[in-house]
């Protein structure tokens, strides 16, 4: 099993990057189904590494499922790609994906959820504030990308200003490095992008906002499938978010630490970066423990800023909690889990 990398080259889809990444020694069996799951950024995001984790650890073929893990430029582009029906599931923004439903119907659900946004805009600059943001240049992946939104939403409920404010660059998942470099001064970072920028300046990230103190009640990123395929294809889906809980379980054992940072690799990390991530994204609570991650008032929620910001459309409404996040799903792969204690 390979870990893959796709660029979106234009509004329906990707095409490859010849890109790869071993993550897997294991072949899965020939019966077991296959399924691509994409993962954000190039390289991947950390959000990710839950991903990569049921991949090396084997956790997927442990449940019966075939999975091929491959990066996708930006959450975005997994999630038209999902929609379309060239790859069968992506972990992609929530507002994002609220949005897209909410304004076309698009045929995607949620099945498995991450709730806890860990973005902030940060500077390298000492001195920076929401004041010294305004007019400057900003990294984020694409415009309407994942961390585009993110940063519209902490100049709004943050600073008080617009996205038209700011000079927004579009740089895939490579803002921390055009920082280092020192081609920007602000960007919209994850919190492992602080600890790699600070690593490699020695000096530290100023944080301007955060989204929690922003919005604290929120939802960041989906696992969406396509509804048509979902119905066809249930059992696949439910061992692949099987694999998921343990892979979920696994990183939450301190034993494991240093394995997990060995099988986030992909994302560019030195193993103590990673380790220190990963502690970081515990502490948070950033990945499910042992729930859905689809709690219905954090969603219903989102749809509601989406509209409020301009996301939805005016003639639209945001789409109910039921036509976002199908939770069955998840309830059945943990049947399945704590069956196999």
């Amino acid at each position: 099993m390979k870990f893959s990398s796709l660029v979106s080259i234009n509004a329906v889809g990707a095409a490859c990057l010849s890109m790869t990444l071993a993550l897997a020694p294991a072949t899965a069996g020939a019966q077991d189904p296959k399924l691509t799951f994409a993962v954000p950024g190039i390289p991947p995001v950390f959000a990710g590494v839950i991903a990569m984790v049921a991949d090396k650890e084997g956790f997927f073929k442990k449940h019966g499922v075939d999975v091929d893990v491959r990066a996708f430029e930006t959450g975005a582009a997994a999630s038209r790609a999902v929609a379309g029906g060239e790859i069968a599931m992506a972990l992609s923004p929530s507002p994002l994906v609220v949005s897209q439903v909410s304004n076309s119907d698009v045929k995607l659900v949620g099945i498995y959820g991450l709730e806890h946004p860990d973005w902030l805009i940060g500077s390298t600059d000492p001195n920076a504030s929401c004041q010294t943001i305004k007019g400057q240049a900003v990294g984020v992946d694409a415009v309407g990308g994942a961390r585009s939104i993110a940063l519209k939403t902490m100049l709004i409920g943050g600073c008080h200003m617009k996205i038209d404010d700011v000079q927004q660059v579009a740089l895939s998942s490579n803002v921390a490095p055009a920082m280092v470099a020192g081609q920007l001064k602000y960007g919209a970072l994850h919190i492992d992008d602080v600890a790699v920028i600070e690593a490699q300046t020695g000096k530290p990230v100023k944080t301007v906002v955060t989204q929690k103190t922003s919005r604290p009640l929120d939802h960041y990123m989906l696992v969406v499938v396509n509804k048509d395929k979902l119905a066809k294809d249930r059992d696949a889906y439910v061992r692949a978010v099987a694999g998921l809980i343990d892979a979920g379980r696994f990183m939450r054992n301190p034993a494991n630490a240093a394995k997990v940072a060995q099988d986030a690799k992909p994302t560019g990390h030195s193993i103590p970066q990673a380790e220190s991530a990963l502690k970081a994204y515990l502490g948070m609570g950033f990945w499910p423990n042992d729930t859905a991650g689809l709690t219905e008032k954090n969603l219903d929620l989102l749809g509601k800023v989406m509209k409020n910001v301009g996301n939805i459309k005016p003639d639209k409404q945001p789409a109910p909690y039921d036509r976002i996040a199908d939770p069955s799903v998840w309830r059945d792969a943990m049947k399945m889990v704590d069956a196999e204690k």
